[in-house]
């Protein structure tokens, strides 16, 4: 949700290939025969279903760019195949014998980290250390808080006429809400939230008030005094309490503190997973209450 794909097309399309084909696959949204299918093509009786030939992602994007999105969830003898083509250039399809060359710039996305991958064995580390040529780190959301509300209101002028509406712009109350949150779904998470003000404001400035970030931000003021005496904490720091609170007040169960809070129980327990992974959770781990 960081926004790497849409780097990988800005990219190109500021590249000598823009003109060309640019092309992308989700390596994790399809079974391993039909991911190599997808990258190689095959031959006519490759396989059950195949009943003609067919042109692979390679093909198809010959002189443009193919990106691979989630590259790390390659099974490994697809990762043997795709190195195998970055050191060669060609490829043969499934099921076919005749080598094929193209030129086509592979740009491979992950959102896990592959080095530790290769250090777990669930990644090659001669492919890691091949596509690692020129890397790009991509920021999460809550790390480039500059672009939160530019973005929030790119999203306003993209959503507000689809929902038939003009707005101004956003109230102070939902900028400083947004500056607040801590975003674990990155900027996919703002779009989605923007689309869903457009739908329910009815005023010319959007105020987020049907938002459970504006809520969440609203009920932890007074938090705040109570716990900490006036005293100025780290946001996250302020948020840790927060949601230890609730699951105090709510004898551990998640959906109740989420209601408490206004977010949803997936938000608490992804809070929850990690402070445990940081060490700070101090109350028991909670159990499974998705039947709440």
């Amino acid at each position: 949700g960081t926004g790497k794909e849409v780097v990988a097309r800005y990219i190109h399309a500021r590249s000598p290939r823009s003109g060309n084909p640019i092309l992308t696959l989700n390596c994790a949204a399809l079974p391993e025969q039909l991911v190599e299918s997808e990258i190689f093509g095959h031959e006519r009786g490759a396989f059950t279903d195949a009943k003609g030939v067919r042109k692979g992602l390679f093909e198809l994007a010959d002189s443009g760019t193919l990106v691979l999105d989630e590259v790390g969830e390659l099974p490994l003898q697809l990762q043997a195949k795709l190195l195998r083509f970055l050191e060669e250039r060609s490829f043969r399809r499934v099921g076919g014998t005749r080598e094929i060359r193209v030129d086509v710039r592979v740009m491979a996305l992950s959102n896990r980290d592959l080095e530790t991958a290769t250090k777990a064995g669930v990644f090659r580390s001669d492919l890691y250390f091949r596509l690692n040529v020129f890397p790009i780190h991509i920021p999460p959301l809550r790390e480039r808080a500059d672009d939160i509300v530019p973005l929030a209101e790119y999203f306003l002028g993209l959503f507000g006429p689809l929902a038939g509406k003009a707005f101004s712009g956003l109230s102070r109350e939902l900028a400083d809400a947004l500056l607040r949150h801590s975003w674990p779904g990155n900027v996919r998470e703002l779009r989605n939230l923007m689309e869903r003000a457009t739908i329910l404001e009815t005023s010319g400035v959007v105020t987020g008030r049907h938002l459970p970030i504006v809520r969440m931000a609203e009920d932890a003021a007074p938090a705040h005094r109570e716990t900490f005496d006036g005293e100025v904490l780290p946001l996250d720091e302020a948020e840790f309490v927060l949601v230890e609170r609730a699951m105090r007040l709510s004898s551990g169960n998640q959906s109740k503190a989420g209601r408490l809070l206004g977010v949803t129980r997936d938000q608490i327990r992804y809070r929850i997973k990690r402070y445990m992974d940081e060490g700070r959770w101090r109350l028991e781990a909670p159990e499974d209450d998705s039947a709440a």
